[in-house]
């Protein structure tokens, strides 16, 4: 059985819960639920696995705060022996707009902390992001406190959807590949 590492960048604790920094926590508690199965705490965070046809995705939610993520990713490479092809990583985009997905097999950080500190821990950059657009309505000065906050009413009924579709598009991502995966569920 072939296996993906599917992570989904977060923060953990009460406080950080349904933000916009924590799309991927929820995009993969949705798959979660959706799935019937649950999350159990394992070394570096929360570890549950989906069998899709003849694929198996460990699902991971790093417990070492967004900044250290590559802490997780690595230890779950390795641990499962993982090939750097099958790992997609679950991350919130303020560069994209609110709802938006966009895969992409390798690039830049683009100042996404929990992304820069993988780049550093992997020592490369060449592995598969699903980046979940958060938009970038906020005053000078206070992204901090955007990417912190929670979504408002209106806000949750564009990005609930979107939750659903990035785990069709996670799905897609072993089932049918990256190429196909991109041309479905990008823009």
């Amino acid at each position: 059985m072939t296996k993906y590492l599917i992570v989904g960048l977060g923060n953990i604790g009460a406080d950080y819960e349904h933000t916009r920094h924590n799309i991927g926590f929820d995009v993969l508690d949705f798959l979660a639920r959706e799935s019937g199965i649950s999350f159990s705490d394992d070394r570096y965070g929360a570890r549950a696995e989906l069998k899709v046809k003849n694929k198996l995705l460990v699902l991971i939610k790093p417990s070492t705060y967004m900044n250290l993520s590559g802490k997780a990713v690595n230890y779950w490479l390795q641990q499962e022996k993982i090939p750097l092809p099958n790992l997609l990583v679950v991350v919130d985009d303020l560069a994209l707009p609110e709802g938006m997905l966009r895969l992409k097999l390798k690039g830049s950080d683009g100042g996404q902390n929990g992304l820069k500190h993988i780049n550093q821990t992997l020592g490369r950059q060449d592995y598969a992001r699903l980046r979940f657009g958060i938009g970038s309505d906020y005053p000078k000065g206070h992204q901090v406190d955007y990417v912190l906050g929670q979504w408002s009413d209106e806000q949750r009924k564009i990005i609930d959807p979107k939750i659903k579709k990035a785990g069709e598009a996670i799905k897609s991502f072993a089932l049918a590949g990256p190429q196909i995966t991109m041309n479905q569920y990008n823009g």
